[in-house]
């Protein structure tokens, strides 16, 4: 997936925070659902949303379905974020390179 799908599917505050809860690790969605003020039928579709955007990946346990971060997912989304992180330290090495002695700073 693009980072492009993943930003689209962590702007729902419902979502995002399901997906944050999961950054402890592992939960079935019952757990997830636990406070939340929608349904757990409704979390499933926000799950839904979250792995077809790669974000979550899960696996069968019994009858439950347990969800974790998919970090091969998270990979896009990091790149791209990654991207204006080296942008913003090359910007500063050139302007610190073109600093002279005396300037202020």
């Amino acid at each position: 997936m693009t980072y492009g799908t993943a930003l689209a599917a962590l702007a729902d505050p419902t979502r995002r925070t399901v997906f944050e809860r999961l950054g402890s690790g592992p939960k079935p969605v019952a757990d997830l659902a636990r406070g939340l003020t929608v349904s757990r039928p409704a979390v499933s579709q926000h799950l839904k949303v979250l792995k077809e955007a790669g974000l979550v990946s899960d696996r069968t346990e019994g009858t439950r379905r347990i969800y974790s971060i998919d970090p091969k997912g998270l990979g896009a989304l990091r790149a791209w974020l990654d991207r204006f992180w080296d942008e913003a330290l090359e910007n500063f090495r050139i302007a610190a390179e073109a600093r002279k002695p005396g300037d202020a700073p």
